[in-house]
């Protein structure tokens, strides 16, 4: 295995969640499901998002979780009402255990400020005959997790296992560049789409992906479940213009980094990778 095959395998092992940090996590999303539940009457309650789906990366930023209302119930009625409604209910639920929870147009959030889980974004959800409805500022929207998850499982299969850690690297990408691709499940979608088995060295997937990613941000991307609107729809034209030119400067350096490595120049590749990456990639 050459040097950057090696960076690359540290790479790799740096992004995966550790031990411990699941440990915490499963803790404290257990806490706040239990907590839920004694307030609200609940058909279920689980994780979803990329922590279910394995794609996170290191920090775990969120822990996403889904509340599933029996319709039944005595919070039923808040269904009948806007998502934002049911959204400001969930923040008043977990302000009665938590500090620092506040609410967005979809989810509830608890902040665990300096620490390595930093937090957990809650979703109060309806079941629907195709999936879940969950609330999208005044609206409610279709989504199904189960399904966004079993598609990523397949995919990783059929890749060898390769395709979740090359989505956790591009997302990494991301992550250093400070985000502009948002949301990181744009990454995935376009992951599903995008690689194709046999998967090859992951140097090459990353140019390969970020090529057709180039091509095509500017597309309309819609949920893989065919159930919400397009993952990108919230994203203006220009601003699907300049990710054209972020993921373009992304492509440009991957693409010298194969190529000094094929000259042989293996720990210039590796720094060109770490412009990339960050200290998330280890020199060998």
């Amino acid at each position: 295995m050459g040097l950057v095959d090696t960076a690359f395998a540290g790479l790799k092992s740096n992004l995966e969640i550790t031990t411990g940090e699941q440990q915490l996590a499963q803790s404290r999303h257990k806490l706040v499901r239990d907590h839920v539940r004694g307030q609200w009457a609940l058909t279920d309650d689980f994780l979803t998002g990329s922590y279910d789906r394995h794609t996170k990366t290191k920090k775990l930023k969120d822990v996403d979780i889904f509340v599933v209302i029996d319709p039944d119930g005595p919070q039923a009625h808040l269904a009948e009402g806007t998502g934002t409604a049911a959204v400001t209910a969930l923040v008043d639920v977990l302000s009665t255990r938590w500090s620092d929870v506040t609410g967005d147009d979809t989810v509830a959030l608890i902040s665990y400020a300096g620490e390595d889980v930093t937090s957990y974004e809650v979703a109060p959800a309806f079941v629907t005959d195709t999936g879940f409805r969950i609330p999208n500022g005044l609206e409610w929207m279709e989504t199904n997790p189960h399904e966004h998850a079993r598609m990523v499982t397949e995919k990783n299969a059929a890749c060898q296992s390769k395709f979740v850690p090359l989505v956790k690297m591009l997302k990494a990408i991301n992550r250093e560049a400070g985000e502009p691709l948002k949301p990181s499940f744009l990454i995935e979608v376009m992951a599903l789409d995008l690689v194709e088995p046999d998967l090859g060295r992951y140097q090459d997937e990353i140019r390969f992906f970020l090529a057709s990613a180039a091509d095509q941000i500017a597309d309309d991307w819609p949920d893989p479940a065919k159930l919400g609107g397009d993952v990108n729809a919230s994203m203006s034209l220009s601003e699907r213009i300049n990710l054209q030119v972020t993921i373009r400067a992304w492509l440009a350096t991957a693409e010298e980094a194969i190529l000094v490595e094929g000259d042989g120049q293996e720990r210039a590749a590796i720094e060109l990778w770490r412009s990339l990456f960050g200290n998330r990639m280890p020199r060998p």
